[in-house]
């Protein structure tokens, strides 16, 4: 089984900053695509950004140039830096793997729990 752990969520004025890290665990033999998403109230779960293997960044348009997203493959970790908050993006965000657990197996998606950002104005 694969486990993700996410961190890093919180309470912060506009215009402030966070740093939110997911760690995957368990049965791992390789790991692919990482994303973030987040879902606010009464709205649907949306892609905020992805990276892959080989470190290729997309972002949503809503938050180029605030949001930085990169990984450690050694610590098998993602992070999401996030710059210049604003109380829009108050949301529970998630954490989102593609992860093979042996040799020939397909690649499984895998969620963490989510973790709360609240951007306060």
């Amino acid at each position: 089984q694969v486990q993700l752990v996410e961190s890093g969520g919180g309470l912060v004025q506009a215009g402030g900053s966070l740093r939110l890290s997911c760690v995957v665990s368990g049965s791992i033999f390789n790991i692919g695509v990482m994303a973030w998403y987040r879902q606010a109230p009464g709205k649907q779960r949306e892609l905020v950004a992805t990276i892959t293997s080989t470190e290729s960044k997309t972002y949503a348009d809503s938050v180029k140039g605030r949001f930085t997203i990169s990984r450690d493959n050694a610590k098998k970790a993602q992070y999401l830096q996030m710059d210049k908050l604003k109380p829009e993006v108050t949301a529970v965000y998630y954490c989102n793997v593609y992860v093979k657990e042996c040799w020939g197996s397909t690649w499984q998606i895998n969620w963490g729990q989510g973790t709360q950002v609240t951007v306060s104005s």
